[in-house]
């Protein structure tokens, strides 16, 4: 297991033995997950493969040498994808003046911490992109922990990224919620033994999240903070 990265937290919350909720951030928190689509798509151009939108967003939240290589196949992943990543990032670095949080992210947020629980990033994105998301997001005062690729040895659906941001919190799976958008972060979350529920804001189809599994599903984070009761009554179910 990669050792998470170790991260201040801003608002020097105690945050110690708490119940707290990872978040994935691209299509959860941060309205996102299309940029990523047009970078792919973009990246994908300028090797020259013609790749459709759509199936570049079924595979939204992956790894991106994980999605290089189901799109282009393993031979071709093993020629291009180390560019295709490296474009990838560059034309999504490119839309980072587009990018906002999703309506109700910090207001949730805020919730979870004012009921006196933590609240940690556990995402796929990669050290450049998760400073935009991060950027974007504007809560730094309200995070206690935070991990990403670099934490993890395997991306999501592989449950790494979620044991990492529970070992760096030092909680076990009774103690943690996770919310996520794609049917990656339900397997993910599922399979480090943490209740998942789901957010529609990423462009998955409900029955999609569903069929994964998850516990839970709103409509974004604003349908998460009206219903919070309910929300944390996953912990205990």
């Amino acid at each position: 297991m990669v050792q998470p990265t170790q991260v201040e937290s801003p608002g020097g919350l105690d945050t110690t033995g708490k119940p707290a909720v990872l978040f994935d951030v691209d299509g959860t928190l941060v309205d996102s997950n299309f940029h990523h689509v047009v970078a792919w798509h973009r990246a994908f151009l300028d090797v020259g493969k013609e790749v459709p939108c759509w199936r570049i967003h079924g595979l939204i939240g992956r790894s991106g040498s994980e999605l290089v290589r189901i799109l282009l196949g393993d031979e071709l992943a093993a020629n291009h994808g180390a560019r295709v990543e490296e474009l990838h990032t560059r034309y999504f670095v490119d839309s980072g003046p587009t990018l906002r949080p999703l309506p109700g992210a910090r207001e949730l947020l805020e919730a979870i911490v004012g009921q006196g629980w933590r609240v940690v990033l556990a995402t796929s994105a990669g050290e450049e992109e998760l400073s935009l998301l991060r950027r974007a997001l504007d809560a730094e005062d309200l995070l206690s922990e935070v991990t990403s690729s670099a934490d993890a040895e395997q991306g999501k659906p592989d449950p790494d990224i979620v044991t990492s941001a529970l070992d760096g919190i030092r909680a076990d799976p009774a103690q943690a919620i996770f919310l996520g958008d794609t049917v990656w972060d339900v397997q993910a979350g599922r399979r480090a033994g943490v209740p998942t529920a789901a957010v529609l804001s990423g462009g998955i189809a409900r029955e999609a999240l569903e069929h994964a599994g998850a516990a839970a599903i709103y409509a974004g984070p604003l349908e998460v903070r009206a219903h919070l009761d309910e929300f944390t009554q996953l912990l205990r179910l």
